[in-house]
């Protein structure tokens, strides 16, 4: 259950009578506003985390020194099995099939051509090199000169280590996006943990997207969008870091009334500094690795940047600033700002091959020009050159593609797009049917857990608009950053598994719903039990589900009639 308020202290929060609701909050309170309770400033700043020990010791009756043992380790051991979980299917047989799957063809190839040369050669056509690459004895056709990509370099250097760990195999270029995909559902459980304040929700959140479809998929395949989402995920984690410590320090410098709790200090609130925020530059490499992955990365740089100013207002104007933007702008901004100047000198690091290189595609356009801009170092221009080829031809791709599909469908799972398609004749490959089997990747998220995050946006929108809950505003954010963007471009050649960018948010919406089944504190036993048999229910038929697609995107050979049933929807196929 997630509580009405965001205080979730072992010990009760420090209330005070409420002040009379002014003529707003009466308007608002007709449409279902309801108020947080009128809590201390320390308790609305920090949010300390409940007391596992206390939970168990009253609900098993156990000594207190008993109760504590196990509670030591769970904030940390529930997240790690629910990872282990979430690691095994993801690792099963990895190197099947023995193909290079949809855009594996570019960029398990470029990866391999950082790591041997520092910058992305040339290779013949896909038709040409796929076999070679696949063959006993293979043959890896790379050649020096540099050709031109369409993305940053970031994501194919992550590919590349598991290939210098693993070969140019299937098996080694699909090895780091497992990796990182079970990363990310630990990274998940414990942005849960903290989001909520509550490793029981943690858990369910980093759960709900070990078995999402489409992030498994993205998990066992080597494209770029799934590592783009786990650097956006840990620049998430880095803020809520931040965002906890400030509003301590914040907390930490106000004035007490005695030996009671402590006041809002318009003194303080205006003009109280923040400390170093190691966290908030650390988000900045992330965010930063992010963009250098696949530039819609930078929505989450542009996304994130505007919500931690909106947490550090907030922090101040809890603590009494009578200008909390103007202290912001003063005390926060050039912290803030920090996070861009981080990202951008990260994403020129990840270039550092292409620097180094001779041969690398347009490296040396600049040399030897004058202009306006020939103060500016060759090498930044070349590369500057370089990038606005890549985004004419980013921005101008429109070529038809039988699964591209528009972002409108993407919620609704209206075209997932088909990574690999095989038959498989009785009797070989795992066909045990009397008729050729089906072998398919479809990247298609878990249906029930997709159609419940409809709903649950619904749900934090109305928490965000009419309770003013920060943490449905942080949810929702993550899910504008990776979603809203393609709006922008839906004349362009694009696919639904982009949406794996902001599958971590809307685990955490739909976590954040079924938290709130049972209902707030104080609602009658009857409510909790229906809530939590009701969120309970839900839970199984997702992991339901995604049992039952399984077989599709694994690429099992099934009977050419169960995978056709398992098509819902006539877009599906």
């Amino acid at each position: 259950m997630i509580p009405e308020n965001a205080t979730a202290s072992a010990a009760p929060p420090r209330q005070v009578l409420d002040p009379p609701p002014g003529p707003w909050e009466r308007q608002l309170r007709r449409v279902g506003y309801v108020a947080h309770p009128h809590l201390s400033v320390h308790d609305r700043l920090t949010a300390p985390f409940p007391d596992p020990g206390s939970r168990l010791r009253h609900t098993l009756g156990l000594s207190p020194a008993t109760a504590r043992r196990p509670a030591r380790w769970s904030p940390w051991g529930w997240p790690l099995l629910v990872t282990l979980l979430a690691g095994l299917p993801r690792f099963r047989r990895l190197g099947s099939p023995r193909a290079v799957v949809f855009d594996e063809t570019y960029y398990a190839k470029d990866a391999w051509s950082l790591l041997r040369l520092g910058y992305e050669g040339g290779w013949p056509d896909r038709l040409v090199a796929d076999p070679q690459i696949l063959g006993s004895p293979q043959v890896v056709p790379l050649s020096d000169p540099g050709a031109f990509v369409a993305h940053p370099p970031a994501g194919k250097w992550v590919i590349a280590l598991g290939e210098w760990m693993f070969g140019l195999g299937p098996f080694g270029w699909r090895f780091m996006t497992a990796a990182l995909g079970t990363l990310s559902v630990l990274m998940l459980c414990r942005i849960g943990r903290r989001l909520f304040r509550s490793t029981l929700l943690g858990c369910l959140a980093g759960a709900l997207m070990a078995v999402d479809g489409l992030h498994f998929v993205m998990s066992r395949t080597a494209l770029l969008d799934l590592v783009v989402m786990v650097f956006a995920l840990a620049a998430f984690g880095a803020l809520l870091v931040d965002r906890d410590r400030t509003r301590a320090r914040l907390a930490a410098a106000l004035p007490v009334d005695g030996d009671g709790p402590a006041r809002p200090d318009g003194r303080t609130g205006d003009r109280a500094g923040t400390g170093p925020r190691p966290w908030r530059i650390a988000a900045g490499v992330f965010l930063g690795l992010s963009a250098s992955v696949k530039w819609n990365g930078l929505y989450f740089l542009a996304g994130f940047l505007l919500l931690t100013l909106l947490w550090d207002a907030g922090a101040r104007r809890t603590a009494g600033a009578r200008h909390p933007y103007r202290a912001v702008l003063r005390r926060d901004c050039w912290s803030a700002l920090s996070l861009a100047v981080v990202a951008a000198l990260t994403y020129l690091a990840t270039w550092t091959g292409w620097f180094r290189s001779d041969h690398g595609y347009g490296r040396h356009w600049a040399d030897g020009r004058g202009g306006t801009w020939s103060w500016v170092p060759a090498a930044l221009r070349s590369l500057w050159h370089y990038e606005s080829e890549v985004y004419r031809f980013n921005v101008g791709l429109q070529t038809p593609h039988p699964y591209e599909s528009n972002p409108w469908s993407w919620l609704v799972l209206g075209r997932p797009v088909l990574f690999h398609y095989a038959q498989a004749e009785p009797g070989t490959a795992g066909c045990r049917a009397a008729t050729a089997c089906s072998q398919t990747i479809l990247a298609l998220g878990t249906p029930l857990l997709w159609w419940s995050a409809c709903c649950a946006l619904v749900y934090l929108l109305y928490r965000w608009a009419l309770r003013r809950d920060w943490r449905s505003g942080a949810v929702l954010c993550g899910v504008g950053a990776g979603y809203l963007p393609w709006f922008l471009y839906q004349d362009r050649t694009i696919f639904s598994f982009y949406a794996v960018a902001f599958v971590p948010y809307l685990s955490l919406a739909v976590t954040m719903m079924l938290g709130a089944l049972p209902g707030p504190p104080g609602a009658s036993d009857r409510r909790r039990v229906r809530g939590a048999v009701l969120a309970g229910l839900l839970v199984l038929l997702i992991g339901w589900n995604f049992v039952h697609f399984l077989p599709l995107y694994t690429g099992q050979s099934i009977p050419y009639a169960d995978w056709r049933a398992r098509l819902w929807l006539d877009g599906w196929l």
